[in-house]
């Protein structure tokens, strides 16, 4: 009876998981970085940067190594969750909010170390927050917070990505889909602007940008990613893996369908197929109250990082990237990726400049805005890495807790 409806025994029931570790579902896509990763993963986003496509150009930067892109972590992470006993099963099984429907809002980043050649990783995920909200459709949301907590080889801190999904009853994507999107074809002249942008942009590379350079107010040059079709995406998972449904296609497929029957709903032949299809789909898309098959959520993340890494050089540091996702960016659209220098700072040793990010497509409307914070070198000292707030996955669990003000009666 309760099925698709947003219940407080729902909200109860997924506050009663906060801090516990959740194990990961599926293997990672990547279990080490290794160049052929790395490329893979890099072309399926547009980018090209020989910092992490050639280790000979690599192995002359101050790194002395070939590098793995900010957001390559999607692809990697070693269960790091303890063997759940019986209780953890109890309480981990099932999802409060099934039936809802699923939506990535937030995404945020922290970075403290690289991932080099060679690397391995591990992966920690744990529930940090929930928070009801009030519904631009009307009725209430729930707001889930997630930390994923990735170690390098060596177990030390690698990054931190926090994310934020809405549940909303499916009714809203209901409303959603008397929205009107508007796609005219492009005209030649359109297409020879995008290929005129793509020409013309550069990368700062090895020449290093120094923090007393920057200017506030300074534009970073845009990236445009567009017009999206099927085949990028096709592209990107090349490199990024399936992330949501198991790996294997035809006779491993059905075997996790006999498991997962709900992660492959049948297509209008009456042929199970991923859940994911609706992002190259439309009959799929148009089921769910969509208009048009759409992007991920980590793909518009990457191009923030393309821009970012692209303007900073082999010498900066991307320590922070925040990003909200407020609009589907659908097949046909283009994203122009652009950035404004709107502070800079030397605080605690490190030489801050802070950005303004956004990702706009080309009716003018902004899909993901976003703010970063990258560490540039001065004329008389290098980048130092930043810490992280603490050096165990277990203190790193404590301080994401008590940020968010999440204690034991919380989970009651």
């Amino acid at each position: 009876m309760t099925f698709g409806t947003l219940t407080d025994e729902a909200v109860a029931r997924s506050r009663r998981r906060l801090g516990t570790p959740q194990p990961q579902r599926n293997p990672p896509h990547n279990y080490e970085v290794t160049r052929d990763g790395v490329r893979h993963f890099a072309y399926g986003y547009g980018d090209d940067n020989p910092l992490y496509c050639d280790p000979t150009y690599a192995s002359r930067s101050r790194w002395g190594t070939l590098l793995a892109p900010p957001t390559f972590l999607y692809t990697m992470g070693e269960d790091a969750a303890p063997a759940p006993d019986a209780g953890t099963k109890a309480l981990l099984k099932g999802d409060p909010f099934a039936g809802l429907g699923s939506y990535q809002a937030v995404m945020e980043f922290e970075w403290w170390r690289p991932l080099t050649l060679g690397d391995r990783c591990r992966v920690l995920q744990t529930q940090v927050g929930v928070q009801l909200k009030p519904s631009s459709f009307g009725g209430r949301t729930a707001h889930v917070v997630r930390a994923y907590l990735y170690t390098d080889g060596q177990g030390r801190m690698h990054a931190l990505r926090r994310g934020t999904w809405i549940n909303a009853e499916r009714h809203t994507s209901k409303k959603r889909a008397k929205e009107a999107l508007v796609q005219q074809p492009y005209s030649d002249a359109e297409v020879a602007e995008i290929d005129a942008a793509y020409a013309a942009e550069t990368r700062r590379g090895a020449e290093p940008r120094h923090w007393e350079d920057v200017k506030v107010g300074e534009e970073l040059q845009p990236r445009v990613k567009g017009p999206l079709t099927t085949t990028d995406v096709v592209v990107w998972h090349l490199g990024w893996g399936m992330q949501l449904t198991p790996p294997g296609a035809f006779g491993i497929a059905a075997k996790v369908r006999r498991k997962a029957p709900g992660l492959y709903p049948p297509n209008p032949l009456n042929i199970p197929d991923t859940v994911q299809r609706l992002h190259w789909e439309p009959e799929r898309a148009r089921e769910l109250g969509l208009p048009n098959p759409y992007d991920y959520g980590g793909m518009r993340e990457t191009w923030l990082c393309h821009l970012l890494t692209d303007w900073m050089g082999d010498d900066g540091w991307l320590w922070q990237l925040h990003c909200e996702h407020r609009k589907f960016n659908y097949l046909g659209d283009t994203t122009w990726v652009r950035g404004t220098v709107v502070d800079k700072q030397l605080r605690d040793g490190r030489a801050e400049v802070h950005v303004e990010v956004r990702c706009e497509n080309q009716r003018g409307e902004v899909t993901t805005p976003g703010t970063a914070v990258v560490l540039l070198p001065t004329r008389d000292r290098p980048v130092e890495l930043p810490a992280p707030p603490a050096d165990t996955l277990d203190g790193m669990v404590a301080h994401e807790l008590t940020r968010f003000d999440c204690d034991v009666d919380q989970r009651r």
